[in-house]
């Protein structure tokens, strides 16, 4: 429904209350860097990276550079930015590791170009252009030709939580259809190849060069994911042909080195990129997927063939893990990694083609991002952009015990307490609901900085539904939406109010999408909390299911259509128990939301007036799901802090 691990570029949860790097230092502090879509060569001896630089308060988002540096130490050996205007996405390196392919796409312009670059050489050349959005630049097996994901005439951005195109005209009559392209290395005009009525999300190459292995749907990109099927594309043809079906939602596919087999992620997810399952196999000539781990602890995010095996990665419990996989016995004795956040091109870290090296960005709640390098296991910091950023809060992980299930969240609060004193909390719930709040450098300016810094605590609760306890856990909270889920979240304020000097007569609620959803649940069965912020939630699953542009996810999660099963839909609606809402409420949604339409907003809000209860609905000109245009984040963020100073001080 949501995904919120990207932080940085998802709505209030990243642009104020959790992503505080969205929100700029003052103008008079050094620039925090910022790293993202880390690359590894194949002979683990460079690092490329999207880097930018952000202080003061600028009125966009900071220009990024592809930035390349030596894997051993972090000095930069080479940049290229060769568009003023582009936003750049994830570098991949040739074969041999001479060269970078990279696209830059130029909104202003609604252009993209596939740029090639050489190590030896500092200007870099555009290889083809589209009118369009393209993204994920792929280099042959045999380094003679690039392949990239392209939308010709996109109507909007890739991603439903993009702003949707204006519902005029006749509605669903034309969809854009992101395909496999591919141009010469020598340059040239990009042969589009998998079918024009299909929408691909992801691809790999295979081995031996003729294909592709994809997650690909008919129809509407945005709604299709959650029935996307793992496909292959002839490279020559652009022939599909479906590998397998499952009833799942799949991430990451990859061939083994031999061509035989290919490995993805599948589970139960909510969105597109915020990747959680277990790991499983099938043949690519076609079959029945093998679940290489059944019952793990534990929640995959990224995998990748190396040699005969897998190396993969894990969120477990709190924990970031590397997991040696073996393709036929299953995973190997896990490493811990940390409690920290990371990310790389094939998944949560970059690997070297041996599998021995591995580099990857890393972050937590108290240290800012860096760079990491070196031997699989043994990975250390190889850059300090960032090592006069400081700690801006106290952090703690809690875990409790609710019904059968082990459950975990992270507990921010000020540097300093008073002691005998007693702070205001607020509860902030994660969207999704498959995903996971998880640790992301809080810096100063940000506003859960400013939070703290006026003495509040933030709790950030992990319940059943989400990421990181294994999929049984993942899928606990199905068709019950706002039940076991809410009791944990509920056992774990009280867990936090036995070990932290918080007040639970001064609790807030906030959340955004599924958080958003769980705001609007929580204000009209409790009443524990003083003040609240709902975010681009659902108030009506009925009218919700009749909305939305994303419809396709729902049968997963709540096991039929709302023609099928009303009774689901309404037993899960905030608007039945609106006569119960008591607590003062702050809505807020963007007004061309496709992923939770701002009538579902309107509706909670027309509830809540008609109760008399203290109210407040702001719709955002031209955002979507994700808010993107920071003055918009400005306020929000103001209207935020406003809100629970009103009611919670």
């Amino acid at each position: 429904m949501m995904k919120i691990t990207d932080l940085a570029a998802c709505g209030l949860l990243a642009s104020s209350l959790l992503g505080s790097a969205a929100q700029a230092a003052p103008a008079a502090e050094p620039a925090l860097r910022d790293y993202r879509a880390v690359a590894l060569s194949a002979n683990g001896q460079r690092i490329a990276a999207i880097e930018s630089s952000k202080a003061g308060e600028p009125p966009q988002r900071p220009h990024a550079a592809i930035v390349v540096r030596d894997a051993a130490n972090g000095t930069i050996v080479q940049q290229f930015d060769p568009c003023a205007v582009c936003s750049y996405d994830k570098p991949n390196w040739s074969p041999d590791g001479r060269q970078l392919a990279f696209v830059g796409y130029d909104a202003k312009a609604g252009t993209a170009h596939l740029y090639l670059a050489t190590m030896t050489q500092a200007q870099t050349r555009v290889l083809t252009s589209i009118k369009g959005v393209a993204s994920t630049a792929r280099w042959s097996p045999d380094g003679t030709q690039l392949a990239l994901l392209a939308t010709v005439g996109a109507r909007k951005l890739a991603g439903a939580v993009e702003a949707g195109v204006r519902q005029v005209g006749e509605v669903g009559s034309e969809d854009d259809a992101q395909r496999i392209g591919v141009v010469p290395v020598s340059g040239g005009e990009l042969r589009l190849l998998s079918p024009a009525d299909t929408y691909v999300y992801e691809y790999n190459w295979t081995p031996d060069g003729r294909g592709f292995v994809a997650t690909s749907a008919q129809g509407n990109g945005d709604s299709n994911w959650w029935v996307a099927k793992l496909s292959h594309i002839d490279a020559a043809t652009g022939v599909l042909r479906v590998v397998a079906a499952p009833a799942m939602q799949l991430n990451l596919p990859s061939v083994s080195p031999d061509g035989k087999t290919v490995a993805f992620i599948g589970g139960l997810m909510s969105d597109f990129g915020v990747t959680g399952g277990d790991l499983y196999t099938v043949p690519l000539a076609g079959g029945t997927p093998r679940n290489l781990t059944p019952d793990y602890r534990g929640t995959f995010n990224g995998v990748v063939w190396r040699g005969a095996g897998l190396l993969a990665t894990a969120l477990i419990d709190s924990q970031l893990a590397l997991v040696p996989v073996d393709a036929q016995t299953g995973p190997a004795q896990p490493v811990l990694l940390g409690e920290l956040s990371s990310g790389g091109s094939d998944g949560r870290l970059s690997f070297s083609a041996d599998g021995r090296r591995a580099a990857a960005a890393q972050q937590d709640f108290t240290h800012a991002a860096h760079l990491v390098a070196g031997p699989v296991g043994q990975l250390k910091k190889i850059t300090h952009d960032n090592d006069h950023f400081t700690p801006q809060l106290s952090v703690q992980n809690v875990g409790w015990t609710n019904e059968q299930y082990q459950v975990q969240g992270w507990l921010l609060g000020p540097m300093k307490v008073e002691a005998g004193k007693q702070y205001p909390m607020i509860v902030n719930v994660h969207g999704g609901p498959a995903a996971a709040a998880s640790p992301h450098y809080v810096e100063a300016g940000g506003q859960i900085q400013e939070f703290t810094d006026k003495g509040y605590f933030i709790f950030l609760p992990n319940p059943r539904g989400s990421f990181g306890q294994g999929q049984a856990f993942t899928r606990a909270n199905m068709a019950d939406f706002g039940g076991g889920d809410w009791r944990d979240i509920l056992a774990g304020i009280d867990a936090v109010l036995k070990v932290a000097p918080v007040d639970g007569q001064r609790l807030g609620l906030i959340g955004h999408s599924y958080g958003g959803f769980m705001t609007m649940w929580g204000v009209t069965h409790s009443d524990r909390f003083k003040a609240a912020v709902a975010g681009a939630g659902v108030s009506n699953w009925i009218s919700y299911y009749g909305q939305n542009g994303i419809n396709q996810w729902m049968i997963p999660f709540f096991g039929a259509s709302a023609y099928d099963k009303p009774e689901v839909y309404r037993r899960a609606s905030p608007i039945e128990s609106i006569k119960a809402a008591k607590t003062p409420t702050l809505i807020y949604v963007g007004e061309r939301d496709v992923e939770t339409p701002a009538a579902q907003s309107l509706e909670f809000w027309h509830g809540l007036r008609a109760m008399g209860v203290p109210s407040s609905l702001f719709i955002y000109d031209g955002e979507g799901h994700s808010f993107r245009k920071p003055e918009h984040q400005r306020d929000l963020r103001q209207r935020t802090l406003a809100w629970f100073e009103r009611y919670l001080k």
